[in-house]
């Protein structure tokens, strides 16, 4: 009987990943929202940008929706490479003041 790790490792190594040119070109966000239910997880991604009057506004650029385990699997990568770029380049400081941040947003820099 296989073992499960390498059935997921199997079935990641062959799966075929397409993505047209405006994909490819990525997305710009410096702030992100984060919600949850018991069935999923949701991501928003915005763009900021400073308005006249000092209001900042924001544009959403992307919507990420996944599983709960899904999820918890993005934040161990994303740990692990903070991790690895910390490692190569120095700490990575928090800017400050850059804009008003709502309580249950997140700013991504």
């Amino acid at each position: 009987m296989s073992d499960p790790e390498d059935v997921r490792q199997d079935a990641a190594a062959s799966i075929q990943i397409i993505a047209g040119d405006e994909d490819l070109k990525g997305r710009y966000a410096n702030l992100m929202s984060v919600s949850h239910t018991g069935e999923e997880f949701v991501l928003d991604f915005f763009s900021v940008t400073p308005s006249s009057g000092g209001e900042a506004r924001g544009t959403l650029v992307s919507r990420v929706v996944t599983s709960p385990s899904h999820f918890k699997r993005i934040v161990a990568a994303l740990e692990d490479n903070v991790d690895k770029y910390e490692q190569q380049f120095g700490e990575i400081e928090e800017p400050s003041g850059q804009f008003p941040v709502p309580d249950d947003i997140a700013a991504v820099h």
